[in-house]
C-alpha cells in the first residue's frame, strides 16, 4: 500500500538537506549491491534522526539493527564530544558492510558494534540511554522495548521504525506476522502509562517516545 505519494517523497527530499559523502556513499552501496536496500533508512529520515540527536545532545545512544551503517552514522552526529553509540547488528554480513563505513567517519572513536542477538547483548551494557532506535525484527519490538525502557533516562526518547509496515497495519483484517507484531506494538506503547509518543507518516512510519 502507498501511504505517501512519491512526489511528495521527493519533494521532501528535495527540501531536506544533503547528505554527506560517506552517508551518499552507504546508500550507493547499499542500493546497487544488497538485496534488501529498501531497509535504508535513507536521506530524510536519516536527516530527521541526525536533527533529532544533534538537539538533544546525547551522551549515550543505543540502536537495535545497524544495517549497513547509515541510521547510526546519522545518530552519532550528535552525541557530545564524550559520547557514544551502542549498535547492534545480528547478521554478521551487515555488521562487516557497516563497520567498513564506521572506519570512514570522523565518528568512528564513537561507534562501537556489537554482532549477535540484541536480547543477549544488551543486559550485558552498562549503560544509561539518551536515545534508543529500534530497527530490528518486527516480532522483538515489544521484547526490546520492554528490556530497555528501565535503563532508558528521564526525558530520553525511543524512536521506533517501520510502525506503519508499508501501509499493512491499516488492513482489516491485519495479515502477516510482521503487520500484526507493528499493532501490537503500537498499541503496547499507546497504553503505556510510562511514556507519551507520536507517530509520524515519515518513510514507513516513525514513532518518537518520550519516557515520563
Amino acid at each position: 500500500m502507498e501511504l505517501i505519494n512519491h512526489l511528495a517523497e521527493q519533494y521532501a527530499a528535495d527540501n531536506t538537506s544533503p547528505e554527506d559523502k560517506l552517508l551518499q556513499q552507504v546508500a550507493a552501496f547499499t542500493v546497487s549491491n544488497h538485496a534488501h536496500a529498501h531497509m535504508l533508512s535513507g536521506h530524510v529520515q536519516g536527516s530527521f534522526l541526525t536533527i533529532l540527536s544533534t538537539l538533544l545532545q546525547p551522551c549515550r545512544i543505543l540502536e537495535i539493527g545497524t544495517f549497513t551503517g547509515y541510521s547510526a552514522l546519522c545518530l552519532a552526529k550528535g552525541l557530545k564530544s564524550s559520547g557514544v553509540l551502542h549498535t547492534i547488528e545480528l547478521r554478521q554480513e551487515d555488521a562487516a558492510i557497516a563497520n567498513s563505513f564506521f572506519q570512514q567517519s570522523e565518528n568512528q572513536e564513537k561507534i562501537i558494534l556489537h554482532v549477535g542477538n540484541a536480547l543477549e547483548i544488551i543486559p550485558r551494557l552498562n549503560e544509561e540511554w539518551d536515545i534508543v532506535f529500534i530497527d530490528a525484527d518486527k516480532t522483538g519490538y515489544i521484547d526490546y522495548y520492554e528490556l530497555i525502557l528501565p535503563k532508558v533516562k528521564q526525558n530520553g526518547v525511543i524512536i521506533a521504525d517501520n510502525v506503519l509496515f508499508h501501509g499493512q497495519v491499516l488492513a482489516d483484517p491485519v495479515i502477516g506476522k510482521n503487520a500484526r507484531a507493528m499493532v501490537a506494538f503500537n498499541n503496547h506503547v499507546k497504553t503505556d502509562e510510562r511514556v507519551e509518543q507520536v507517530l509520524l507518516t515519515v518513510r514507513d512510519g516513525l514513532m518518537v517516545i518520550r519516557k515520563l
